[in-house]
């Protein structure tokens, strides 16, 4: 690492910060010839980064993101603006007038913004006062895994000490390497944990259920949540390393902003762009596993020939394609749906491919047309977002929301944050959710979310 910065670029790249004006971005990205575990990598930065800690993998396992540190942020903060917007703006802003080193045309380098929106901006704050409207950071440091090749992004904003901060980036990238080791996991000890409001939730679904009957709306998600206490404060990599080795083949994050972390392993993507590429996924009707074989193919026949998931799920579909044909030159979508088997639950999945009409356009445009879908809001959306703030008393924060990244080029990814919790200090919040229609029971959907509970009260120590 020495020698690859010091010798072959750093001379070069001090020359050209002398020459750029204050408040510039400059980002240099190389490609470095290292066998680095993510994970063991994420811990080692605890010391100098802890709170501003991203970790990104995606289901295929084709890219790995981890960074350190922020060299700007980007937050929307007032409830009645665009946040999709006025983030797009912010970030082309500093992207027009940023210096970019990265000689390779792989998606994931340079420089991104990482982050994500809450569910709701209208929603009152409770536990996530750390997080904004929308929260994305540049960072300092990136380290991008893919095509079985490691690359470095180090970001600056330009200013009167340009040369010492990248000795200093440097030094902090030298430490990183340095420490990288089995970190000691053991989890701390729960001392209570508490499903909130469990009974004002079955009364929110009853309530729920009596208006979609009314024809006031058709389909509405409702989640409820789970607060754990712990002997002592919880750590983001504890629980990164359980969701690794148990959900890997989801989308597991952790974005960290202060004391409070988000983190998850989602099976759903929102949307993912790659020039004129575009896939997203339908995701809803669902069912639990069974470690029974037999039993396991007679839950999933089930949930294939159930009227009231499939219903849910071509909610879902009709939405999605709605949404993304005015951007489509071409779009395809199976008739009908599949299987997507996580280790506790089995959902109904259909995967969505197109091709944008308009290869500059960007991944915000498309991801706030379809935030949320049916399968974290309802049918329609109005109505449906009015009643989950009338019934659910709870603030999801980015709980079910896009959280993600985006390039310099208007591409990136973003996941629905689902399977998530929030790590803060010695507690964590722990959230899942149902979709209710008008043949839906109470009891039934409390048992589900218990289900979908599962994956994060594992990764944090609990009893299933």
């Amino acid at each position: 690492m020495t020698d690859l910065y010091q010798i072959k670029n750093r001379s070069k790249y001090e020359v050209l910060l002398k020459q750029l004006p204050q408040h510039i971005l400059f980002s240099v990205t190389e490609k470095i010839q290292r066998t680095i575990n993510p994970a063991m990598l994420f811990a080692a930065g605890y010391k100098d980064f802890y709170g501003k800690r991203f970790y990104w993998k995606d289901p295929q396992d084709d890219l790995i993101i981890v960074s350190f540190g922020h060299v700007q942020t980007l937050q929307a903060t007032q409830d009645d603006q665009d946040r999709f917007s006025y983030i797009e703006n912010e970030w082309n802003q500093i992207i027009n007038t940023a210096m970019i080193k990265n000689d390779y045309l792989v998606s994931g380098t340079g420089p991104l913004i990482l982050g994500g929106f809450s569910f709701d901006q209208s929603t009152v704050k409770q536990e996530w006062e750390s997080f904004a409207n929308a929260t994305f950071h540049i960072p300092q440091i990136m380290f991008t895994f893919t095509q079985g090749e490691l690359y470095l992004t180090i970001n600056l904003m330009t200013g009167v000490n340009d040369i010492d901060t990248l000795l200093s980036v440097e030094e902090h990238i030298q430490k990183l390497l340095q420490s990288i080791d089995a970190p000691q996991l053991s989890l701390p000890n729960i001392v209570q944990n508490n499903e909130i409001g469990a009974d004002h939730w079955k009364q929110a679904v009853q309530k729920t259920i009596d208006r979609i009957r009314n024809g006031e709306i058709d389909k509405v998600v409702l989640a409820r949540k789970m607060k754990i206490e712990f002997d002592q404060p919880i750590l983001s990599e504890q629980v990164l390393y359980n969701l690794l080795k148990q959900q890997y083949e989801s989308y597991i994050f952790a974005l960290e902003v202060g004391n409070q972390s988000f983190i998850g392993a989602s099976p759903e993507r929102l949307i993912q762009k790659e020039n004129e590429q575009i896939l997203s996924t339908c995701l809803a009707g669902s069912i639990k596993r069974s470690q029974n074989l037999v039993e396991d193919e007679k839950l999933g026949h089930t949930l294939l020939q159930d009227e009231k998931n499939q219903k849910e799920h071509h909610f879902v579909v009709s939405m999605i394609k709605q949404v993304l044909q005015p951007f489509c030159k071409e779009l395809s979508i199976p008739d009908s749906p599949t299987l997507m088997k996580m280790r506790d639950i089995q959902h109904l999945y259909t995967p969505v491919r197109g091709e944008v009409k308009d290869k500059h356009e960007t991944i915000f445009k498309l991801v706030k047309a379809l935030h949320p879908t049916p399968a974290l809001g309802g049918i329609p959306r109005r109505e449906a977002m009015a009643t989950i703030c009338d019934v659910e008393n709870m603030d999801r924060g980015f709980y079910g929301a896009p959280l993600g990244w985006v390039d310099y080029k208007g591409n990136g990814e973003f996941c629905v944050g689902i399977r998530s919790g929030l790590l803060k200090e010695n507690e964590a919040y722990i959230y899942a959710g149902c979709g209710v229609v008008g043949d839906s029971n109470s009891d039934e959907e409390f048992k589900e979310t218990s289900v979908k509970f599962k994956p994060m009260l594992r990764a944090l120590g609990g009893n299933e």
